[in-house]
């Protein structure tokens, strides 16, 4: 069985405000990087669509199980069940999320500090300035 560790991270710059997503997945030897702006999201939104970009490019490398480490314990709580999703916004998010999961044979989700996630927190960072400078040159970056 294919198995990926995936870090994700979502960063917004003023929460609403110009977003992107970072992810880093260790598939075997193969190392895959992620970084995309995603216009205008809060902090939380951008974490979900960061898993969300994740888990569908390893399920488009045929990986069967993933072990998730995210920064963001909110995201982990409320996938783990612990917390229930009360923001309207994220619920359609949090649905994707769990139907991705489905498509695995095996996963596991784990919050770690933001200093164990530091790729997938420059590449977030990274893909918000992108949306900055898309923004300020009139244009919007759809999401996905």
């Amino acid at each position: 069985m294919l198995k990926a560790v995936i870090y994700s991270d979502g960063a917004s710059s003023g929460n609403p405000g110009p977003a992107g997503i970072g992810a880093v997945l260790n598939i075997g030897e193969r190392k895959i990087t992620i970084s995309e702006p995603i216009g205008e999201a809060t902090n939380n939104i951008a974490e979900y669509k960061a898993l969300i970009k994740a888990l569908k490019t390893a399920l488009e490398h045929n990986v069967r199980g993933v072990s998730i480490l995210l920064d963001s314990e909110l995201i982990e709580k409320q996938i783990k069940g612990a917390y229930r999703v009360k923001n309207r916004g994220l619920m359609p998010l949090f649905a994707e999320v769990n139907n991705l999961l489905g498509k695995f044979q095996h996963y596991s989700i784990n919050h770690i500090p933001r200093e164990k996630n530091k790729e997938a927190d420059a590449l977030a960072k990274k893909a918000v300035k992108t949306a900055i400078i898309n923004k300020g040159a009139g244009e919007m970056v759809a999401p996905d």
